[in-house]
């Protein structure tokens, strides 16, 4: 019988349908708490003598799978695979997979909904009234005839120009990869944008090219009335800078769902009034977590069964 283990925290959470498919393609299952996803170490027992692992955040890299020889397939519960070494899984013949588009429309109305929460100053007001006080003591911003610069325009960023368009704002994005102008939005700079725009939502991959992107240079050519969202990497931000420009008010506030180092509860950024924190879970819908669950576990399934799986990354 082939083994998997299920390191991704939130499998299956959402119901039971992921794991099923599993057991009935007669599969055994073993599902493990990891108390440090970082360390490459502790990952590599967890897995052991397993032919498959379903993964999170955890790390995966050249001490995992020179430890587990039998190793025949990494599946990403997610989009993103900047936690797994892709050159050492090919040096190693393991298959790599993930589960794209499956968390598109949660973390675009998770980008959506920060949006809003910033320009309403809602936390602002919720704590207003728990102290007992009436009324509006400072205006938010209504986000018709405002502009939205995007960050990376794939599946998730096309989704928020889609919402942003139905709010009636102006929509840049920056992508490299796309070269043609996609109707009805305008594709700029990364300047440009960081310049035009009133809200910008990242929404780029992790790459040694992307890695603190969002640096001094560009956070000094925002408007200071400009908000930042980020519900893609924390990587993508230098948040030395950002705490430098929220915390003299050289930008207007942050909404952030994902930080450099998880969980951040010692970082700078949890203390200023202008930050926005939520705790990495754009993604964490029911509907979401299905077809994730679903797509990375029949990834594995097929693999196993020396097949392609349906999203290979290597």
């Amino acid at each position: 019988m082939k083994k998997v283990v299920i390191l991704a925290r939130s499998f299956a959470r959402s119901a039971k349908d992921p794991l099923r498919r599993l057991e009935t393609a007669g599969i055994q299952v073993d599902i493990k708490k990891n108390p440090d996803p970082e360390d490459e170490k502790i990952v590599a027992e967890l897995i052991g003598d397993a032919d498959g692992v379903l993964v999170g955040i955890d790390r995966v890299g050249e001490m995992v799978f020179t430890n587990c020889p039998n190793l025949k397939v990494v599946s990403k519960h997610g989009v993103g695979v900047d936690n797994i070494d892709l050159q050492s899984a090919q040096k190693h013949g393991v298959v790599v997979a993930n589960a794209p588009g499956t968390n598109s429309v949660s973390v675009a109305e998770m980008a959506m909904a920060l949006i809003l929460t910033l320009a309403r100053k809602i936390p602002h007001f919720i704590e207003q009234i728990k102290r007992k006080e009436w009324g509006a003591t400072s205006f938010g911003l209504e986000l018709e005839g405002k502009t939205i610069g995007i960050v990376g325009f794939g599946r998730i960023g096309k989704k928020v120009g889609q919402y942003a368009q139905a709010f009636g704002m102006r929509i840049l994005y920056y992508d490299p990869l796309i070269t043609e102008e996609i109707f009805p939005y305008k594709k700029v700079g990364l300047e440009e944008l960081f310049k035009e725009s009133d809200f910008i939502s990242l929404h780029a991959p992790l790459t040694e090219e992307t890695r603190e992107m969002v640096n001094d240079k560009l956070l000094s050519l925002m408007k200071k009335e400009a908000f930042l969202i980020n519900t893609a990497r924390g990587e993508l931000i230098n948040e030395e800078a950002l705490y430098i420009y929220l915390k003299e008010s050289r930008i207007a506030g942050a909404a952030l769902d994902v930080f450099t180092h998880e969980p951040p509860f010692d970082n700078p950024l949890l203390s200023l009034p202008n930050v926005i924190a939520t705790p990495h879970i754009s993604s964490h819908t029911r509907e979401a977590n299905l077809k994730m669950g679903n797509i990375a576990a029949e990834n594995i399934i097929r693999v196993l069964d020396g097949e392609e799986p349906l999203y290979r990354v290597v």
